[in-house]
Parts: C-alpha cells; structure tokens; sequence
C-alpha cells in the first residue's frame, strides 16, 4: 500500500514520486514538536508510537540539508530535522470543502510557546554543534531511521536474502539444479542456501521459517524473481552513476544470447571513469526481436527513459554480430549514425578486424566458413580433442616437421580468433578432415556420442569443394588487410599509423578489384591444389546446378561460377565494409591520437590536431581558445627535460597530474579513449564480455538466468545489501510487517475525508 503525506494540503503519495517518505519519531518530545508544526488537532491525541507506525511526512516538509542521500535509494533524517515547511494558506481558496487534515487555529499563548521553544532549540543545536566540532566526530546513528523491532528484524531477514543471492550470482550457481533423470524432483539451490545458513545459525531466517512445513518452498518463483531485480538494478545503477558523471560513452553489443527461447543482445558500454580510467561494463540485455527500427527504439528507450543518459553523449558504437544478425545490426548502426552523427560506427576491439570483415558479409557460403570456424574453436577446447589435433599434424607433416611444429604452436588456444585465422585453417585442413576421421572411427572408446556426431558435421561441411575455395578467396582478400586489423588493435602509435595507412589499404583492394580476372585465375589453382590433396572432386554445388536444370540454362564451368558467386561478391563486399568502418568522421577521430605526446614525438612534433578537431568541437570547454592550447601542449612535450619520458598511451597521459591545466586537450583525450575500436588499455583482468562467455559457458543454456548473469560479471562492483534492502521495503511495501497497520490506517483516514467532503457537497 502507498504512504499518504500528514501534512495539510499535501495530497502526496509514495507511489506518485520517488520521494522519500519519514515516520514521526519515537521520541515523544520531538514527536510532540512535529505535530505542533504539522498543526493537525487530530493528532494531538494520538501517541508518539501511534504516530510512529501510521503516520508519514513527505520529504518537501523539511530544510533539505536535514535530508541526508546516503545512496540512490537510501533517504534518511538527521536525529535533529524537523519539519518546517508546510502550506497551511491553500485551503482558504476553496472554503466550501471540508477537509480531514484540519488545520488548528493558534491562539496568542500558543504562538508564545512556539517561540519560546524555537528559540530554546535554535540555542541546543547551536551547543552540540560546537560539541561535535570539538570532538571532531559525528554520532554513529546520525544517518540511521529509527525503526521499530519487527521492521529491524524484516530487514536483518531481508538481507539475508539478498546475501544468498548475491552468492548464487558470484559463484555461477543456478537457482534450480537439473536432475540427471528429469522425473526426479529438481533441487532448488536457493532454499538449500537458505537451509544451510538457518543451520549455520542465522537467527532472521530462522525465525522466518522456523514454522515452514517440511518440503515447502520458502519462497515463490515471484518473490525469488523481486529479489533478483533488486541485485540487479542496485548494481547495474551504480555504474551508471559512474556512466553519468563522465558523460560521454560508447554503445558496443555481444552475440545474441537464448533465454526461454528469446534472444537477447548484451549490451556494453565504454566510459572514462573519474579517476581517467576506461572501463567496460555490461549493462543488460535487450530484446532482439522485431526490425532494426524498434530494435533502435528499444535500445534509445533503454539508455536514456531506463538508465537516464543521453544518446548525444554517445560517440561510438561497435556490434559484434554473427549469422543472421549481422545484417539488421548493420542497419541498426546505420539508423543510430542518421540520428546521432557523433555515434561513429566502428570495430570492435574485441575482435580481429578480419574476422569482423569476414562475419559482415552476407553471403550463405562465407557464413558457413564462420560458423564452422566457431564450432571447431569450441571443438578443440579439451585436452583430448586437441592431443588428437597434435597427432594428426604430425602425420600429415611428418616430411616437413619444421612446419608441422609451427603449426602445433599456432593451433593453440583461440586460434579461430586471430588475424590470421584463414591462412592457419588452409594450412590445417588435411590434418583437421584426419583429425576428425580418425575421432570417427574411435577404435578405442575414449570420444562421446556427441563428440563424435560433431566431428561428423565438421567433416561433412569441410569436405565441400565449395568451402575450400570461399576459405581460400577469404585468406587471400583478407591478407591485405591483416596488417592494418593488427596495428588497429595495437599501442597508441600503431594505431594513428593504421589510420594512415586506410588509403593504401583501399587502393590495394582497388588493385585486385580491378585484376580480378588475374587473381582468380591463381587463387582458384590454389584451392583446387588443397582440394586434391585431400581427395575431394572439383565442382560446382548440386543446389546450384539443380536451378540452373529447371531454369533450362546452359551448365557453367566451375571456375567461371567461383569467380562470379564467390570471388567477386567477396572482394567488393570486404572493400565496401572497410569503407563503412572507416569513414571520414571515423578517420579524423584516430588521427587525433597524435594528441599522445609519444605520437606527436614520432611526427617531430609537426601534428595539426586542429583540422580534425571540428568532429568534437561542442565537446571542449573552451573550442575557441583550442588552438593557443595545443600550441602550448606541444611545447610542453617538444622542450621536456632529458629525464622525462613521453607517455604513450592515452591512459598515460589523462594520469598526468598537469593535463587538468589543458581542459580541452583532457576532455578530447577521454572522448577519443571511449572509442570502442582502441584497446582497453592498463586492463589487467578479463574484460565484461569474456566473464559473460565464461559464465555462459560454465553452465547448461536452461540454466542460464538474466540477473544472475549480471551479478556474476559484474562482481567486482561494489554489492551495497543496505541498499537493497531499503530499495525492496520501497517498492515491495506489502511485505513490510507493519505495512497492513499503516495501509488500514492510510485507508480509513481517506474513507472518513471522503465522507466528510460528501456531507460537505451535500
């Protein structure tokens, strides 16, 4: 039930605003003071503990720095506030009705005590607060409400709850267990936490459930589900408060995540925290269905209706799509950029840019490259798969052993993630296709079924003609741009270069685009050279040459079909995403990394930063004094002493103590840092995204659980269970054991007003 305000001419209510809401205090004297000022004759009769368990005054009432914010849902008094602000004139506009709140008319003595005991009060306050200066210190319980014992102990009981759920998130342990056999009763992790804990002593639950019939679940599905809101909301909204004071941001989204059948986008964002430290975290997930404008809507409605930021203030994105979704967020990139400008579209630093290349295009074929590119890496994650990896490397290469090592060292862990991914796969294929005849076979037993039937699909899919060639048009088209996708995810300096270095990048495109006749003549030998040695036919797909068979068209040679379904598809789709990527607004915001003095010490100190400053000249303090400052800041650098280093990275340099006195050049730095295609620099811990693959990983997709999800990759943000428990009486106030006192009383003060306002009317 919602509070309802004392005062006269209030007609607030907590279910109205997110005011806080106080009780009268226990105190009988400084109960009596407030209701004095109230001036409501009907409460003079009541006790201070009537008054205390039924009766609230809304925060508008009181001066607000007796107000104290100890956290986004946490409002207390201090032991001294008193209300004094009331509006007790309004009533007099409308004379005709009759109210419950009736305000009492002060006499001449009335008004003499009232200033008498003012005064008596202004003088005690202004003697502890001299006390309290003398002793330099602060009452402990200055902050804390004043709660009767039952509501202590719901909350002692509450949190409770909320530290057994904060450790199911911590720890990857799913609320449900499954059972090997599903007709045997599912065991509920939660209610063995709880019995564990009531075992161990703890006194709230025990008293809560000391009464519980065995085998009666202690709480509901609904209540479990509150409680992991409140975990939830309580920490993502403390990193949005860091989020919010640093302003700018950058919007980057995971692979597409199953929950009951709906898919779900992860959604990250990328900030310079106070301390000019970039960080990473994962937020939520979004609903992915519907097209790329409600996607849009959705994602917009999130950030800023939801989490209260500012899609202005966005100065990246970056979507890790795969499959079928590369397409639509493709669009949905599109559709940010055309309404938010400053949102550049870029990679992700995540993933190897040609990986990224590869996964855009659209292409059935190439998409099935990737797939099988995903579900080897997954494939060869334990030690037995990859022991017989080993094996098969070296017979296969067992004339050229120099190879053959080298290879075993590249085949390691996350191989499929590299930039050079295409041209490892091309040198693996014969020893991958008997890799996976010999786990086939399993002469001796040691492979499961389903690792068996996966080495199957594996097999089936890699000994396509057709695979071979799109894998070999890949490696070759992608190796124009290895390099500069490496220097991308590099060191500062590498990455201003890389910037630089795009027009050479697209002419050598340019180049085989305009020879594609040439090159494919060398690249079709290559794949058809691969092909033989592992004995598989050169031809064209049955799915295409039944078409043509319907259509009554002549067969085409083979050749001539990868050239014009794979090969240049391929080139002109990779040379149109870089150009995406890498656009003009794109390419000035890199170039101004030679803001970095190490940079700007490679160039000899001749950089011109303020030809591509217009992109964030609204985001500077001073733009019009920009110049001046940049001259200023290459002077610093360019006559330092012997003994000092140039910083080389942007986290360097935003950690010098005298950046602060170049507002424009801090404030341009921390803009550029957000950008998602830089790494995360100084990052010695997983990032947001690998602790949500680890913990996807480490249990079954059933079991996979939203706000689990997000306790457990954001552990190490800061878990305030006072917090969440003030947050769960606010909005859960049902549960309050004092809640169904207070509602009946709210309910029949309101019913006896609106009967007198009836006799009124009458």
């Amino acid at each position: 039930m919602p509070n309802f305000c004392a005062a006269p001419n209030c007609t607030r209510k907590s279910t109205q605003s997110d005011l806080a809401f106080f009780r009268f205090p226990r105190d009988p004297e400084r109960c009596r003071i407030w209701v004095e000022n109230c001036r409501r004759a009907d409460l003079e009769a009541k006790t201070s503990d009537q008054l205390n368990k039924h009766y609230r005054l809304c925060a508008k009432h009181f001066d607000p720095a007796m107000v104290c914010k100890t956290s986004p849902y946490r409002t207390v008094l201090k032991d001294t506030a008193i209300p004094t602000i009331f509006d007790l004139t309004s009533h007099l506009r409308n004379p005709h009705t009759r109210h419950r709140k009736r305000i009492k008319e002060l006499t001449e003595e009335d008004i003499r005590k009232i200033k008498e005991r003012r005064l008596a009060s202004s003088i005690e306050q202004l003697v502890s607060k001299k006390d309290a200066a003398a002793e330099d210190g602060t009452s402990t319980n200055e902050d804390e409400p004043q709660l009767s014992t039952e509501e202590k102990e719901f909350r002692e009981y509450l949190r409770s709850l909320f530290e057994v759920v904060v450790l199911l998130g911590k720890q990857s342990i799913p609320l449900i267990a499954e059972k090997a056999n599903e007709a045997e009763h599912k065991s509920n992790n939660f209610q063995a936490f709880l019995d564990y804990r009531m075992n161990a002593g703890d006194e709230a639950l025990k008293k809560r459930f000391e009464s519980t019939a065995v085998n009666t679940e202690y709480l509901s599905a609904t209540q479990q589900s509150q409680l992991l809101d409140i975990c939830e909301n309580t920490v993502r909204e403390e990193m949005l408060m860091e989020v919010r004071e640093s302003r700018f941001f950058s919007l980057v989204t995971g692979d597409l995540v199953e929950f009951s059948g709906e898919k779900h986008l992860p959604l990250f964002l990328r900030f310079v925290n106070q301390q000019n430290v970039l960080r990473e975290e994962f937020l939520d997930f979004v609903v992915f269905d519907g097209d790329e404008s409600a996607l849009v809507e959705r994602l917009e409605a999130q950030l800023t209706d939801r989490w209260g930021l500012s899609m202005e203030d966005c100065r990246g994105q970056a979507h890790k799509a795969t499959g079928t979704s590369t397409t639509k967020m493709k669009a949905v990139a599109v559709l940010l950029m055309e309404k938010y400008p400053l949102a550049l579209h870029m990679p992700c630093s995540h993933m190897a840019l040609n990986i990224h290349l590869a996964n855009s295009l659209p292409f059935p074929n190439v998409q099935v490259v990737m797939e099988t590119l995903r579900r080897i890496g997954a494939f060869f994650r334990t030690p037995l798969s990859q022991d017989e990896l080993e094996k098969a490397i070296s017979s296969h290469y067992q004339k050229n052993e120099e190879k053959g090592t080298a290879l075993k060292q590249v085949c390691g862990s996350g191989w499929t993630e590299q930039h050079n991914v295409f041209d490892v796969l091309l040198d693996l294929l014969p020893p991958l296709l008997l890799c996976m005849e010999s786990i086939l076979d399993n002469d001796d037993g040691k492979f499961a079924d389903a690792v068996t039937a996966d080495a199957y699909s594996i097999t089936e899919t890699l000994a396509e003609f057709e695979i071979i060639v799109t894998i070999v048009i890949l490696k070759n088209v992608l190796t124009f741009t290895r390099a500069f996708g490496r220097n991308l995810q590099g060191e500062t300096l590498d990455v201003f270069f890389a910037a630089n270095s795009l027009t050479a990048v697209l002419h050598s495109l340019n180049e085989v685009n305009d020879n594609i006749d040439v090159y494919h003549e060398f690249w079709y030998e290559e794949a058809v050279s691969v092909a033989s040695v592992m004995q598989i036919p050169e031809k064209v797909p049955r799915l295409f040459l039944r078409k043509q068979r319907a259509a009554d068209v002549g067969e085409i040679q083979a050749e001539s079909y990868f050239k014009e379904y794979v090969t240049v598809p391929v080139i002109r789709g990779i040379m149109q995403e870089v150009e995406d990527m890498f656009s003009e607004n794109n390419l000035k915001a890199l170039k101004c990394l030679s803001l970095v003095p190490a940079v700007m010490g490679q160039m000899k100190f001749n950089t011109t930063e303020e030809n591509y400053a217009d992109v964030y000249r609204n985001d500077l303090p001073n733009p019009d004094t920009l110049p001046a400052e940049l001259h200023c800041w290459r002077i610093k650098w360019k006559h330092r002493g012997k003994e000092v280093r140039l910083p080389t990275t942007i986290h360097e340099t935003l950690q010098l103590p005298d950046v602060k006195f170049f507002p424009n050049v801090n404030s341009f730095l921390k803009v550029l840092s957000t950008l998602p295609v830089l790494k995360l620099e100084d990052n010695k811990s997983d990032t947001a995204s690998e602790r949500l693959r680890a913990y996807l990983a480490s249990m079954p997709a059933k079991q996979w659980n939203k706000s689990l999800a997000m306790l457990n990759v954001n552990t190490h943000v800061k878990h305030d269970l006072d917090v969440m428990v003030d947050k769960y009486c606010r909005l859960y106030p049902e549960d309050d054991p004092e809640a169904e006192a207070a509602a009946e009383a709210a309910a029949e003060e309101a019913a006896e007003e609106a009967a007198e306002e009836d006799v009124a009317m009458k």
